[in-house]
């Protein structure tokens, strides 16, 4: 049809706007007539199998609605109706399939995966990725404004709640475009203020990074230290709260340069009991989705991660979950935030809105990493996560007594310091990791380098969580801990006795 007789055909279905669908079809067979000079083919062959449908869409657009206003950052919402006769059906979200005992042997040899072959990538982060949140990736454009994704979005952050254990409708989930990085410019843009001080327990790499980033916000970062592989002990902590006050002190759950796990409730507790008015800041960036949090019951003020470690989505997102006690801090500042994209009075009305399904706009996020995020986590809320934890803890004792039977060490000694989604291990006299982690790479699995900066050529780093630890039947675990001892063989090393 061409634009002349679109523009005719429009002019006769206005003209009985208000007037019952039979007489506007009856409008459209007449227009239609005309435009095929008197001998009209069927009406089938243009496509009006629902034709009732069709007119009500082509209706809305001749009705008279207020024009939409631009959104700001402190819009409430849209002005535009959810469309009634666009229906949004909920993507299915597949979980990760079961294997029973009996079919183990059976599938083992098979292809698990519809993925290109590739190294089985072990490192702390990214990981590896189920084939259906890859797939999510691939979902088409979708406007970030429009009712199909805003529902994905919503229904996204109330998985997060259930993810991050909080029930009280204060708490504040946030996922916003970035790596886990944004989440301390969230922290120190927003919660603290120039001349402030914060207080950052330092367990690795990821404290010096994370007390960088409140200086470079005007707050003063204080680093309490513990020796490579260990945790400032309570007794230091509790030293520190009583001769100064702090506004916040930060503690990273897992750092992914020693693979040191901190003891999060009782750390939450005892700053409660000593300086209950200072805010509980949590870095799980490498420990969301495969260590346990109980946001609510452990009195924590905001926990921030990534989406590439845990929660098992590609890298793109930080996400964070924030208190009321937060939220509260953040509307009492005495100065505006110090960062635009970064600051939470941007976006918390924007959060809100899209949890309660409605429409909003600051910044544009990504369709695509929501809907893979939301694949993610309704795989790891298909099962209790209590299940999960106990998956991750039994594959990180296996991965420790094998890593001990070879007679390596591991940079955190003690057991109650060792992380359950990674593993930092001293590599032995006469090995370096430029001749051992190629030699793994030639079978298949890569682990990471050392990162902490006083002994990086001294260690290598084994991740594993999320799908390389749910699913058994890829053999993710077993295959890397087979290359490795192989491996070391290759490399020269002889275990002593």
């Amino acid at each position: 049809m061409s634009s002349k007789a679109r523009a005719t055909f429009l002019v006769a279905v206005a003209s009985h706007s208000s007037s019952s669908p039979d007489l506007i079809l009856a409008a459209f067979k007449h227009t239609y007539t005309i435009f095929c000079r008197g001998t009209p083919r069927p009406l089938t062959s243009v496509a009006l199998a629902t034709p009732r449908a069709r007119l009500s869409l082509i209706s809305r657009h001749l009705e008279q609605r207020p024009f939409l206003e631009i959104n700001t950052p402190f819009s409430t919402e849209r002005q535009s109706d959810r469309p009634d006769d666009l229906e949004y059906k909920a993507i299915s979200r597949s979980a990760p399939s079961t294997i029973t005992p009996e079919k183990k042997n059976k599938n083992k040899s098979s292809k698990m995966s519809s993925q290109p072959e590739h190294p089985t990538l072990l490192v702390p982060g990214p990981i590896e990725f189920d084939d259906a949140v890859l797939q999510s990736m691939s979902h088409f454009s979708q406007s970030h404004v429009g009712f199909p994704f805003v529902d994905t979005f919503g229904e996204t952050l109330t998985m997060l709640r259930k993810l991050f254990q909080t029930e009280n409708p204060a708490s504040q989930p946030f996922v916003v475009n970035g790596s886990g990085t944004l989440g301390w410019d969230m922290v120190a843009a927003n919660l603290a203020e120039k001349g402030d001080d914060v207080l950052v327990l330092h367990t690795g790499y990821f404290a010096n990074s994370f007390a960088d980033c409140f200086e470079a916000y005007g707050v003063n970062a204080t680093q309490l230290k513990a020796p490579i592989g260990d945790r400032p002990q309570h007794s230091a902590i509790e030293k520190a709260l009583k001769e100064r006050k702090y506004k916040i002190i930060t503690v990273t759950h897992v750092d992914t340069s020693t693979g040191v796990l901190s003891e999060i409730k009782a750390v939450s507790e005892l700053v409660h009991r000593v300086s209950p008015e200072t805010l509980v800041v949590v870095d799980g960036v490498c420990s969301v989705g495969s260590e346990e949090i109980c946001f609510d019951d452990w009195g924590l003020d905001v926990v921030l991660t990534a989406s590439q470690k845990g929660i098992g989505c590609p890298a793109g997102l930080s996400i964070l979950m924030c208190s009321g006690r937060a939220i509260e801090t953040l509307k009492n500042r005495k100065t505006p935030p110090s960062s635009y994209f970064a600051s939470m009075k941007n976006w918390l009305p924007i959060m809100q809105n899209y949890e309660a399904k409605k429409s909003s706009y600051f910044a544009t996020p990504s369709p695509q990493l929501i809907h893979a995020l939301h694949t993610a986590l309704t795989q790891i809320l298909s099962a209790p996560l209590s299940t999960r934890f106990a998956a991750h803890r039994s594959a990180s004792q296996h991965v420790k007594s094998t890593v001990a039977s070879l007679g390596l060490k591991q940079l955190a000694t003690k057991p109650e310091n060792q992380s359950n989604s990674m593993t930092a291990i001293y590599l032995p006299e006469g090995v370096s990791g430029a001749d051992l982690l190629p030699n793994l790479l030639k079978k298949g699995i890569i682990f990471a380098g050392g990162l902490h900066k006083e002994i990086a050529t001294k260690y290598i780093r084994f991740g594993h969580m999320g799908v390389s630890v749910m699913d058994e039947k890829r053999g993710d675990i077993d295959k890397a801990l087979d290359a490795l001892k192989s491996s070391l063989v290759d490399v020269g090393y002889i275990k002593q006795q």
